[in-house]
């Protein structure tokens, strides 16, 4: 998802329009009224792709198809990936909000694989950067090196980092230093990186995935809060099930499999994440969205008395964006015709668990903040 380019997300900007491939990634304020019934589809739109018919001219039919074309993603995925349904889920909500995920798992639950193959089906370029305490910003986005010409003369020439590519794997992003880790806060902000003085634009789309190991923390550097907040999600990888990992044994120990189909392709991707945006949202949805996130805020009048007993700072602004846009892609990916409440309740989790900073009370107690969520969208169930 597209977040304000400044640090205040509360700075107000234009109605809400449909959004063009071009525009920055940060999300506009919501203007339009949306139906009540829920069985009444949108309004229609074109929609421009390099093939010119790929997605029908209304809205409707172009919904039917992205629920087709996200029902042969995830067979296409199920051919290398075993289990993590939930997973797949989450990072296609990501994908198709314009917003970056960060994953949280432990070593060999195949992340790596996962990203590599969501690439290969959507054919985009993929780039994976290893984070190590010594790696540099210019390791990331690419510096200028001195060439000689044809004529004889010597000249700077650009050499594009890694950073310039779709989808970028920032595996361990806590183990680099903060200088490193913000070589990438440019690049998911604005979709572009500066080099001594020089803007380059990034491909679109594009697509931060980054990964950290929840188990071992000596010596790594935790992502300050403004920098967690650039992810849409967080993303909990869990060991598979049982059933899953005799899979895991039986198919992945034998001979390789054939290269997955592409299912799309880059400017297809965008034309789905404008649809996206085009979904209409009841009223409800949206009090919904600014409800709980309010209560995650201790000490003031919508949150709830316990609220300031575990958690020392609540989520901000951006976390109603990213709430409503993630409602709007898991609906439209299952078919829907607009947001619906089960949507925004299970995009909560992954939306404000890393946006609510619990305190050592709750540490003590073993309050974690994605029990915090849970409890909340629970109470809000039974109001």
């Amino acid at each position: 998802m597209d977040t304000p380019s400044s640090s205040d997300a509360t700075e107000p900007t234009e109605p809400f329009a449909a959004t063009d491939a071009s525009e920055s990634q940060a999300p506009e304020p919501f203007a339009e009224t949306a139906p009540t019934s829920k069985t009444t589809p949108p309004p229609t739109a074109t929609i421009s792709t390099p093939e010119g018919d790929y997605l029908p001219n209304d809205d409707v039919a172009a919904i039917d198809k992205l629920g087709e074309v996200y029902k042969a993603f995830k067979e296409e995925i199920g051919k290398v990936i075993i289990g993590q349904e939930e997973v797949i889920e989450q990072l296609a909500i990501c994908l198709f909000s314009r917003g970056h995920s960060l994953l949280m798992g432990v070593p060999g639950l195949a992340k790596t694989l996962l990203v590599s193959s969501v690439a290969e089906t959507m054919d985009l370029t993929f780039n994976r950067i290893q984070f190590t305490p010594d790696l540099m910003p210019a390791d990331i986005t690419g510096t200028d090196i001195i060439q000689e010409t044809d004529a004889g003369h010597r000249e700077f020439e650009f050499i594009k980092g890694p950073v310039f590519a779709n989808l970028v794997l920032a595996d361990e992003i806590n183990r680099a230093p903060a200088k490193t880790q913000s070589a990438m806060l440019e690049a998911m902000q604005e979709n572009m990186v500066t080099v001594l003085g020089k803007t380059y634009r990034l491909d679109k789309p594009f697509f931060v995935l980054a990964t950290q190991n929840p188990v071992e923390q000596e010596g790594t550097y935790p992502l300050p809060e403004a920098q967690l907040d650039r992810f849409m999600f967080l993303i909990n990888v869990d060991y598979p099930s049982h059933e899953e990992e005799l899979r895991i044994a039986r198919e992945t120990t034998g001979v390789a499999k054939s290269a997955l189909k592409h299912i799309l392709n880059g400017q297809q991707v965008m034309d789905f994440q404008d649809l996206v945006r085009r979904m209409p949202v009841p009223d409800h949805i949206y009090e919904y969205a600014v409800e709980i996130v309010r209560k995650t805020r201790p000490g003031t009048e919508a949150s709830p008395e316990w609220i300031g007993e575990y958690v020392a700072w609540g989520a901000g602004p951006r976390a109603v964006q990213y709430l409503v846009l993630g409602a709007k892609a898991r609906a439209a990916l299952n078919g829907s015709y607009m947001a619906r409440l089960e949507d925004i309740e299970a995009v909560a989790r992954p939306v404000l668990t890393h946006r609510v900073l619990t305190n050592f009370a709750a540490e003590s107690q073993g309050m974690t903040a994605a029990k915090v969520v849970d409890r909340l969208v629970e109470e809000m169930k039974e109001a």
